[in-house]
């Protein structure tokens, strides 16, 4: 099983973006940081939590057991509840199906801000890197 934590950070909304994620498991343990783009604070969220999907697909995850913590609550209830009226979250939510489909199990929980520092803290470094 991994665990895997994503956050974003924006400076503005919209503006700058910058996205972090820690990946746990037996025998790996990564600390990642993305540039985001320009985008809403939950378009961040929303662009992490696919660029983790894309991630893991890349590196072969597939076939492990996936928890992935997000401090995001209007991403974590948009993909349980499989659906949102906000139009600029349908195309994210649309690719999240898309890709969940590759996996044997993956699981999105929402997380308090303070369990998701070590996220949080790369994607301000991510964020940071986006402003020089």
């Amino acid at each position: 099983m991994l665990r895997i934590y994503v956050d974003a950070a924006t400076k503005g909304n919209p503006g700058p973006s910058g996205g972090g994620m820690v990946v746990t498991g037996e025998g790996i343990h990564e600390q990642l940081h993305f540039p985001l783009g320009e985008c809403s604070n939950h378009e961040a969220e929303f662009r992490m939590l696919i660029l983790a999907i894309e991630w893991l697909i890349e590196h072969h995850y597939t076939q492990t057991t996936i928890l992935l913590h997000s401090d995001s609550k209007i991403v974590v209830q948009t993909i349980e509840k499989k659906y949102t009226g906000n139009s600029d979250f349908q195309p994210y939510l649309k690719k999240f199906q898309e890709l969940e489909q590759q996996f044997t199990l993956l699981i999105i929980q929402w997380i308090p801000e303070n369990k998701n520092k070590g996220a949080d803290n790369l994607a301000k470094q991510a964020l940071q890197k986006v402003m020089k």
